[in-house]
């Protein structure tokens, strides 16, 4: 690729655009942390230039100038919303530097918080997985009774498993152990019928030569029928990670003690906007970094399929 493709970018220019505003006097009444800010947006800057010297692949090159182009107009956007115009509530809607520096000076809370969701969400998750796989490897291997559990678990699958938390609470000994059951239910069904519509979309003429070469069942359905599902299986679960942080954050918000669900929510009660914001966005982020190395990890195991 050529310099100009590499550094001569609108996501640079847009950068430049982004400190311009912050030369624009501050209208807002609160303070707004511009320094945080510009020494966010220059750190995301240097990322750049030095991530586009290394990749080669112009495509990865193009996603990654365009999102860093997307917080940029964000980051714009809103500091022209609150700080420097002050259309929005300054209490509702703090300056983006604000946010940033809150996220700075709770980040060992924040961090803590993570963790403590990621484990709850990796529990309830990788119990179901451990679960649904097989049984829907078994159940889908026979036609008729996977076409039946087909519609079973779309009955219990349109159920949402938060309905299922005042059940877990009566019977379960700790919050915690509740949030991974509403987990492991909002994963397993996905998972499940994800690993069925494989097993039942799988090829005949994989099957018959399978059959042809004496393969015992174990093998068909471990060797054979569970790779030629994996596509199937892992859209179950990425259908059922997705639903689980939403759940999880919902799940946090009613009775956790810990967690970025009760992060927001503790604070929201106060009405301390800057951190409930800070711990959206921290929500969000954290969900995107998962699903993106999920993604990864399902690239890396279909490698074999390109």
């Amino acid at each position: 690729m050529t310099l100009q493709k590499r550094y001569l970018r609108i996501t640079h220019l847009l950068f430049i655009a982004l400190l311009l505003i912050q030369l624009l006097p501050t209208r807002s009444t609160k303070e707004v942390f511009t320094n945080s800010l510009i020494i966010f947006a220059v750190g995301v800057e240097v990322i750049v230039l030095i991530a586009s010297t290394f990749i080669k692949n112009e495509k990865s090159l193009a996603l990654l100038l365009d999102i860093a182009g997307f917080i940029y107009t964000v980051l714009g956007i809103w500091t022209l919303a609150t700080a420097k115009f002050n259309v929005l509530n300054d209490m509702l809607f703090p300056a983006p530097g604000k946010v940033i520096s809150q996220f700075v000076e709770d980040r060992s809370t924040i961090v803590t918080n993570i963790i403590s969701s990621l484990g709850t969400t990796f529990k309830g998750f990788i119990i179901a997985a451990v679960i649904a796989i097989p049984l829907g490897l078994f159940i889908g291997w026979s036609a008729r009774v996977g076409s039946a559990a087909t519609y079973i678990s779309k009955f219990f699958s349109s159920i949402p498993p938060i309905v299922y938390i005042p059940y877990g609470i009566a019977l379960l000994p700790t919050f915690k152990s509740v949030s991974v059951f509403v987990i492991f239910l909002a994963t397993f069904w996905p998972v499940f019928a994800g690993t069925m519509s494989g097993v039942l979309g799988v090829d005949k003429k994989i099957i018959d030569s399978a059959k042809v070469l004496n393969v015992s069942k174990p093998e068909m359905l471990f060797s054979v029928i569970l790779p030629a599902s994996l596509q199937q299986i892992f859209l179950g679960c990425n259908q059922g990670l997705s639903v689980s942080f939403i759940l999880l954050t919902s799940a946090e918000m009613i009775g956790a003690r810990d967690g970025m669900g009760y992060y927001v929510k503790y604070y929201s009660d106060f009405g301390d906007y800057t951190r409930t914001i800070t711990g959206l966005l921290v929500i969000g982020f954290v969900v995107i970094a998962v699903t993106f190395l999920f993604n990864k990890l399902q690239n890396h195991l279909l490698r074999w399929k390109k």
